[in-house]
C-alpha cells in the first residue's frame, strides 16, 4: 500500500465533495460514510490489521479513517438533501470534516513512523 498515494486520494474528496456541491450531482453517502470500501480502509482492515494491529498508530489510523469517512457521508448527505450551502460550509477550514481529513493525515503520517513504512 503506497500510503501517500492513499492520502492523497482522500485529500482530493474535498474537492470531489466540492463539485458534487457546486453541480447538484446526487452521491453514494452510505457507500461513501463506510471506512472499508476504498483501498486504504481495505487495507487497514485487512492486511494491516494482520501486520500493525499491535501498534497504537495502526488504533489511532483506523478511528481516523472511520471519522473522515463520517464526516465525508455526512456531507455527501447533505449534497443530497439539496443543502448545497451547509454542504459547502461543512467543507470548510475549521469544521469537522477539516479537523477529520488532518487527523487522518497525522495519524496516518504516524503509522508511516511506527511502522517503519
Amino acid at each position: 500500500m503506497n500510503l501517500d498515494s492513499a492520502i492523497s486520494a482522500h485529500v482530493e474528496w474535498k474537492a470531489k465533495l466540492q463539485s458534487a456541491a457546486t453541480s447538484q450531482w446526487q452521491l453514494d453517502a452510505a457507500t461513501i460514510s463506510k471506512d472499508n470500501f476504498c483501498p486504504l480502509g481495505q487495507w487497514l482492515h485487512g492486511e494491516a490489521k494482520h501486520k500493525y494491529g499491535r501498534l497504537g498508530a495502526y488504533r489511532e489510523s483506523v478511528a481516523a479513517h472511520a471519522a473522515f469517512h463520517r464526516e465525508a457521508g455526512k456531507i455527501a448527505t447533505l449534497i443530497n438533501k439539496k443543502k448545497y450551502q451547509a454542504a459547502a460550509t461543512a467543507l470548510e477550514a475549521g469544521g469537522p470534516y477539516s479537523a477529520a481529513s488532518s487527523a487522518l493525515v497525522a495519524a496516518i503520517d504516524e503509522l508511516k513512523k511506527e511502522a517503519a513504512l
